[in-house]
């Protein structure tokens, strides 16, 4: 609660004339995140460009509201510490931004723009690299969160727009001690 009233620049006991609890805070942040990056994500296809490009600012867009801003990282990271109550709701809205991010993806192959693949795959793939960011990134490391959010997006876009396949079928590992 000191930390959240600190980057808010108010007193711990004011952060509680606005909030019933600590419940509430943290559904106030994962709610105004969430809105967030599902406008960034509405708006991606009207700024135009190819369906590579909308995903690009789209992954751009959900890593500034993940590091970049305060309640972002607890936006998804610590969903499971509220009640039932308040976890559904927010559930539902995450689950329509990752279904608008796969239609998104979805659409650009069906166009053509993307090559087959499989949308919930690489979505998920995506989305959990970029919630995973929270856990790593370091405000005072080498890297601005500008930074970060243009090498997640080149990359992550990059291997979707130009997959490598391994046609090959893995080798069985032998283990130690036991047999393979």
């Amino acid at each position: 609660m000191r930390e959240i009233a600190e980057e808010a620049g108010i007193s711990p006991g004011n952060l509680y004339h606005y909030f019933k609890g600590k419940d509430a805070i943290l559904y106030f942040c994962q709610d105004r995140t969430l809105v967030r990056m599902q406008a960034a994500l509405d708006a991606a296809p009207a700024a135009g460009g190819t369906v590579a490009d909308q995903v690009a600012a789209v992954i751009r867009a959900h890593v500034q509201c993940m590091l970049d801003e305060f309640e972002g990282a607890t936006a998804h990271l610590e969903l499971d510490a509220l009640p039932e109550a308040l976890r559904l709701p927010l559930v539902e809205r995450r689950d329509r931004y990752e279904r608008s991010l796969r239609a998104l993806i979805a659409g650009g192959v069906a166009s053509g723009e993307l090559p087959p693949c499989d949308a919930a795959l690489v979505t998920r793939a995506m989305l959990g690299a970029i919630n995973w960011s929270a856990r790593w990134y370091r405000s005072d490391g080498p890297q601005t969160v500008d930074d970060v959010a243009a090498g997640l997006a080149d990359y992550l876009v990059r291997g979707l727009v130009a997959p490598a396949r391994i046609t090959a079928t893995p080798a069985r590992v032998a283990h130690s001690g036991g047999r393979s």
